[in-house]
């Protein structure tokens, strides 16, 4: 059993298809249709981990054949964010994704998805103005929009996508909603090593001093969800204590949010909600989230 859930097959896997322009993804999806195939999507942006290829393990059970995106998006970087610097593994990308099944690879070039400096993209509203959104402005923009595009190139049934970007996630299920986009979005859980560190592509950029603290963002989370049945007050406080005790960490926000909004519960919120936070260790920020029930007023 590999790390992602997905058990090794002595068959030789198939490679699968690569298109590299649009031409070549609408003959491989007219292929595919042509078979009578439902198509699910997985839209990444490349370096992929354990947690990708859970959601390309997924992506396999919910439709007939996969198509996954390769596709470092800039219009998601801001000035001096790490576009350039990206990890981009594109071997070692189209060997997992072989092994696990994909039919159909789309890595096109910035110049073959945006053809034209756009002029019209989606804008994310106030739900993308909060929390990454705040920090990264005009992020879940580029987002919105890469994801729509590739909504409109490929058409698929359904869409996967994971859930440790848990605002994207929401984002795109907003959009969808709003705009009436013939998908259906699937989340799938935050896949995590051993020691509870989400699994990220800018993993990769932790020295291991770095990797050591990182493991602390998880174990924060986590150990506040202890204090749910005393109300959110308690969860956030406890979770602030653990993130901001750590002299590694330069946090961005620790915060808890209603997953459907983003905005801050108040006390007395009953139901699910999220409790989020973005971290800066040296110069690899980090995103995790965790949900937590909340149980409605604590007793007096």
């Amino acid at each position: 059993m590999t790390e992602s859930g997905i058990s090794p097959t002595s068959e030789v896997s198939t490679r699968p298809v690569v298109a590299r322009t649009r031409g070549e993804l609408a003959r491989g999806l007219a292929a595919l249709r042509a078979e009578g195939k439902s198509v699910a999507l997985v839209p990444t942006m490349g370096a992929l981990h354990a947690g990708h290829r859970a959601l390309v393990a997924r992506a396999i059970g919910l439709a007939d054949a996969v198509v996954v995106s390769v596709f470092v998006n800039p219009l998601q970087f801001a000035p001096g964010e790490d576009l350039a610097s990206y990890p981009r593994t594109w071997d070692a990308d189209l060997a997992a994704l072989t092994a696990d099944g994909a039919a159909l690879v789309f890595a096109p070039t910035p110049t073959v998805m945006y053809p034209d400096q756009p002029r019209v993209t989606v804008h994310a509203g106030p739900m993308g103005e909060v929390l990454e959104g705040a920090h990264r402005p005009g992020h879940f923009d580029g987002v919105l929009t890469v994801v729509a595009k590739l909504f409109n190139l490929v058409r698929p049934d359904v869409a996967v996508f994971g859930e440790k970007d848990a605002q994207q996630l929401a984002l795109i299920r907003r959009m969808v909603s709003d705009l009436d986009l013939p998908v259906h979005v699937v989340g799938v859980p935050t896949v995590r090593e051993p020691d509870g560190l989400a699994l990220s592509s800018r993993n990769a950029y932790l020295d291991p001093d770095a990797r050591i603290a990182a493991a602390h963002i998880s174990a924060a989370l986590f150990g506040a969800r202890a204090a749910a049945p005393k109300g959110p007050l308690a969860v956030t406080a406890v979770a602030r204590a653990g993130m901001y005790g750590k002299k590694e960490f330069d946090v961005d926000y620790v915060t808890l949010v209603d997953p459907s909004t983003f905005e801050e519960v108040a006390e007395g919120f009953e139901g699910t909600a999220l409790l989020a936070t973005a971290v800066r260790i040296g110069s690899t920020r980090l995103i995790d989230n965790v949900p937590v029930e909340l149980p409605g007023r604590p007793p007096r």
